[in-house]
């Protein structure tokens, strides 16, 4: 599963103070995400009760306070435990406070081989296979999880991509800064990437997987990106390209975005991709933007 934002957007209209909650299922990365965001400058508490979130934002609030930026952990598997937390969120939206919650998942096998590879049981039923603790956990975590800002699954990062993932979604940017894009080429046969902003899909233009004299090269080659993109849907697609990104990207320069996923997709990931990648490589940085490269599947 890819990131995704839920329905429900966060509040414009904020305070000074940024209110950051973290939750979502055990094995998930949810300590590991707290303590990102303690490095990027988040006043961190982990299981704060609900009932103390309004006092707590007061004192955080307090004129001569230093805190700008809170992130609390929540752990909840107790029915009157979540209603007690919606209430309280709702509260502090009311008073215009910033709040945003990120739920961390796993799928189920990736849960129950972390539990197996740290030894432990799991918290819910310790008594009981790992694997039915999951599936209880879920349960209980569902309305949670349908509130949430945002959603992650975590089932294919490790500790370094979770930490490159919390940086470019909360770090602030320095004034002055430019946005930071990476560009990703992937085969669609290998599965969408987890963590990307936008992703194109080229599989339209001419493959030469099946010409025989180009099917051993990669996008690299000048024959293949010749024969990829110097054809009338070649030509309008980059130039409807070049004309997007000229739109889009201020923008999002505009809401202080700091980083910039964008991903071209072709069956193998091989050759229109890559060349697309390419590129599109070229087309950014003349807008003066920084760029980063990576092919997937090229290999």
């Amino acid at each position: 599963m890819i990131t995704k934002l839920s329905d429900h957007p966060v509040q414009s209209d904020a305070l000074p103070l940024q209110f950051m909650m973290v939750s979502g299922t055990s094995g998930s990365g949810k300590t590991q995400a707290l303590k990102c965001l303690e490095d990027l400058g988040f006043f961190c508490v982990d299981n704060l009760p609900p009932a103390l979130f309004q006092k707590f934002t007061e004192l955080c609030t307090q004129p001569g306070k230093d805190v700008k930026k809170v992130a609390l952990g929540i752990d909840i598997r107790e029915r009157a435990f979540f209603d007690d937390l919606l209430s309280n969120l709702e509260a502090l939206q009311s008073n215009g406070c910033h709040v945003e919650l990120l739920f961390l998942e796993a799928q189920d096998d990736v849960l129950v081989r972390r539990f197996s590879e740290s030894r432990r049981p799991h918290p819910l039923l310790p008594q009981r296979p790992v694997i039915e603790g999951i599936q209880l956990e879920r349960e209980r975590l569902q309305g949670l999880r349908n509130r949430a800002h945002r959603v992650l699954d975590t089932s294919e990062f490790s500790v370094h991509d979770l930490k490159s993932w919390m940086i470019k979604h909360y770090q602030e940017r320095d004034d002055g800064q430019t946005l930071k894009i990476s560009l990703l080429s992937f085969g669609y046969k290998f599965g969408v990437p987890v963590d990307v902003d936008l992703v194109f899909d080229v599989r339209f233009l001419r493959n030469p997987h099946f010409v025989s004299d180009l099917q051993p090269l990669t996008g690299e080659y000048v024959e293949i990106q010749q024969f990829v993109l110097d054809n009338k849907e070649g030509k309008d697609f980059l130039d409807h390209l070049r004309k997007l990104f000229t739109f889009l990207l201020p923008l999002f320069e505009r809401e202080q975005r700091s980083y910039l996923t964008i991903a071209f997709g072709c069956t193998g990931g091989r050759h229109r991709s890559v060349a697309m990648a390419l590129y599109m490589q070229d087309i950014l940085k003349t807008l003066g933007y920084d760029v980063t490269l990576r092919h997937r599947e090229i290999h």
